[in-house]
């Protein structure tokens, strides 16, 4: 059994030669492909189905789900329930009426899976059923109605899963654990572990993605208690928390070629402070590490909440699993999010709490819809503020360049807040409170986020406590040096005009090699920590949150920035035209908050200097810096000491999110020439893992030449 690495180290052995097998089977893709078999549940037999709502088609298909979908026990499992729909994988209601889903689901969320374990889901019935009372005869009687029936639809599939197990002497702990949760609270760790993977394997199989947040948060006193009073040992709670892990590589199944297969939204994050100031890191953080460190699993995307005053021996831990590579390990600067989160109009006590989305972006966990929208900063600039260079087209000076595209990107904004609008909530509000339009059916989801059931909306209807569109740019270093690559060619050295350095962009640099090289090698650019170039970005980002930040208060929804691509640059390289930094049309530029690919000549520190001299608290949602090391660069103990100096310095000097991988660009053209050996070979993409192979070449291109620079 090989867990592969990035740097050709040997992982550790904790786990026992079952739990491995177990871990082995689900990489290779056992289950997923199982989980193929069925693709969806047919509604077609259902008479009048189409006369139904769409609330009561959703119903209906989430009571068949329930009832019919594929019970799975695995082998050795020591957790049970499983999604066992191809469908589900595919992001959406895996039921289906003439071969059509029924209904689209949800991803980009954390959902509440506190209040799961600590009141049970018996407490959330409690609240439908009251709920139910208090909307009979009025409009919000059919989501109330229907908060109800997916409950019952999940007492169904528990109840299956028990009927399943009650006679298998082997799995008798699963049943057992399975008689209380996760209807009611979790007495022990065990529990715990089972009530949390249940609740979110029945989510999974109605079709949704969430998030798992801060599982050392959820999980951890239970496992103190556990150790105290001798109930378990911490070699059996790690085989216990490995086996949440393993089922979590359920839908691996190769069959899905693009952009990668292990995508679902289902990060976790660890460590950091609670709402009481007080520091989460416990023995589940190390469990979590250890697995993560011995299994290569990169299902569950997971970053470390750091600060100030972050243990030396968890940075450590953190550097040691990081440097195996494949992208699993992420890093927050909490006191950098805690203080943006407070600026955008969040508690203190409430900040902490923090988790993501699911994938990267900053949200309070069972509490937050969340939606963003990326635009592609570079086109903005060719296409609108220099009119695709446009004959006639120029500008006095920088400053009145610069003014004009500050202007259209405000324009931008205001576009997205219109179309969300439109789409989402009425103009006006009834006696304060806006007035949401209606949406698909999401009931599974809107059980699980607070004050959906006491307000009577769903989670798409304005029921979560808070509510997101997060404007997103992108394409922001190729802007930026763009925009710097103008000013010095134009208007400081004045080698040529604007109408004439844009006549020479609209032919993509024909006849004029010489003036593009020049442009290309002569300037420091984005990520090598040059004052000059790295002012312009600064000055970006801050009139672009000011212009998110304009929105607050004009719809029901509050519009934080942030700064991404996910991938994007690949779709937006086609429609892209030469750009002034020496770049020709076409080709697939920079990631998220991240340098150009080719610009960054100075090293990892001077990516992080250039990416935190940003004012980045004012981006709440958050800004990516993805950094790729060589395992050189890692190896040893210098290397574990030059990893977690590199962390100190990201928090000390402001950063946000970073996602560091170590990756050997030679083994990424092996694993592309011979997948057949590398079937579970991580990679990190974007918010997302990734195992290599299941990327189509366009994207495996594209992460080798990421890498490669």
């Amino acid at each position: 059994m090989k867990f592969y690495t990035q740097n050709g180290g040997k992982r550790p052995i904790r786990l026992s030669k079952q739990t491995r097998q177990f871990a082995y089977e689900s990489l290779e893709r056992k289950y997923g492909l199982d989980t193929l078999k069925t693709n969806s549940i047919s509604l077609d037999n259902n008479e009048n189905y189409s006369a139904f709502s769409a609330l009561e088609k959703y119903d209906i298909a989430i009571l068949k789900i329930a009832e019919e979908a594929p019970i799975r026990v695995c082998e050795g499992e020591k957790i049970s329930g499983a999604a066992t729909l191809g469908f589900a994988i595919k992001h959406a209601v895996p039921a289906t009426y003439n071969g059509t889903p029924v209904c689209s689901s949800i991803s980009h969320l954390t959902v509440d899976f506190e209040t799961v374990l600590k009141e049970g889901v018996n407490s959330i019935k409690i609240k439908a059923e009251e709920a139910y009372e208090k909307y009979r005869t009025t409009e919000k009687e059919a989501f109330s109605k229907s908060c109800l029936n997916c409950i019952r639809a999940f007492e169904i599939w528990h109840r299956r899963y028990l009927d399943a197990l009650r006679d298998l002497s082997e799995y008798k702990a699963n049943y057992e654990n399975l008689t209380h949760v996760p209807f009611e609270p979790a007495k022990s760790f065990y529990e715990a572990v089972q009530s949390l993977w249940f609740t979110f394997a029945f989510i999974r199989l109605c079709g949704n993605w969430p998030g798992i947040g801060r599982i050392d948060y959820l999980l951890g006193d239970y496992l103190k208690k556990d150790l105290e009073n001798g109930t378990l040992s911490l070699n059996e709670a790690r085989e216990i928390l490995a086996h949440f892990f393993i089922k979590g590589c359920e839908w691996v199944n190769g069959q899905f070629i693009g952009s990668g297969d292990a995508q679902h939204y289902q990060n976790i994050v660890l460590a950091g402070i609670d709402e009481n100031g007080i520091e989460v890191t416990n023995e589940v953080t190390y469990l979590v590490l250890d697995i993560l460190e011995e299994l290569g699993i990169s299902d569950f995307p997971t970053t470390v909440r750091l600060n100030k005053n972050t243990d030396e021996k968890l940075l450590r831990r953190v550097a040691e699993v990081m440097r195996f590579g494949g992208g699993m390990l992420a890093i927050y600067n909490e006191d950098l999010i805690i203080e943006a989160l407070v600026k955008d109009g969040y508690s203190e006590r409430e900040a902490r709490k923090f988790a993501n989305d699911g994938c990267w972006e900053v949200q309070i966990p069972g509490k937050t819809f969340f939606a963003y929208y990326p635009f592609d900063a570079l086109q903005l600039l060719q296409k609108k503020t220099l009119s695709c260079y446009a004959e006639g087209v120029d500008f006095p000076d920088f400053e009145a360049l610069y003014s004009a595209y500050t202007s259209d990107l405000h324009a931008q904004v205001e576009e997205f807040r219109v179309k969300q609008s439109v789409k989402f909530v009425t103009d006006g509000t009834h006696n304060g409170t806006w007035i949401w339009k209606p949406q698909p059916p999401c009931t599974v989801i809107s059980l699980f986020e607070r004050d959906c059931i006491e307000k009577g909306l769903s989670y798409s209807e304005g029921g979560p406590v808070y509510n997101l569109i997060s404007p997103h740019i992108g394409g922001l270093s190729d802007v930026v040096n763009s925009l710097y690559a103008i000013k010095k060619l134009v208007y400081e050295e004045k080698r040529l005009t604007l109408p004439e350095l844009l006549r020479i962009l609209k032919h993509n640099w024909e006849g004029e090699e010489a003036l593009r090289q020049f442009a290309l090698n002569r300037y420091v650019y984005y990520g090598n920590d040059n004052d000059e170039v790295d002012a312009i970005a600064s000055r970006l980002l801050s009139d672009f949150a000011d212009a998110c930040a304009s929105l607050r208060g004009r719809s029901g929804y509050a519009f934080p920035g942030g700064v991404s691509t996910f991938g994007r640059q690949l779709e937006w390289s086609s429609t892209r035209l030469a750009a002034p930094h020496g770049r020709r049309m076409g080709e697939v530029l920079a990631a998220n908050a991240s340098p150009t690919p080719g610009t960054d000549r100075e090293g990892a520190t001077a990516i992080i200097r250039s990416y935190c001299k940003a004012d980045l608290s004012k981006l709440a949602t958050g800004a990516a810096l993805d950094l790729k090391l060589l395992p050189s660069s890692v190896a040893g103990e210098d290397g574990i000491q030059a990893l977690v100096a590199l962390m100190r310095g990201f928090v000390s000097l402001g950063g946000f999110f970073m996602q560091p991988d170590v990756v050997d660009a030679a083994l990424l053209r092996e694993a592309q020439a011979h997948p057949e050996n590398y079937q579970t070979l991580s990679v990190r993409v974007s918010g997302w893992n990734a195992r290599f192979v299941t990327l189509n070449k366009e994207w495996q291109d594209m992460v080798i030449e990421q890498n490669e620079h």
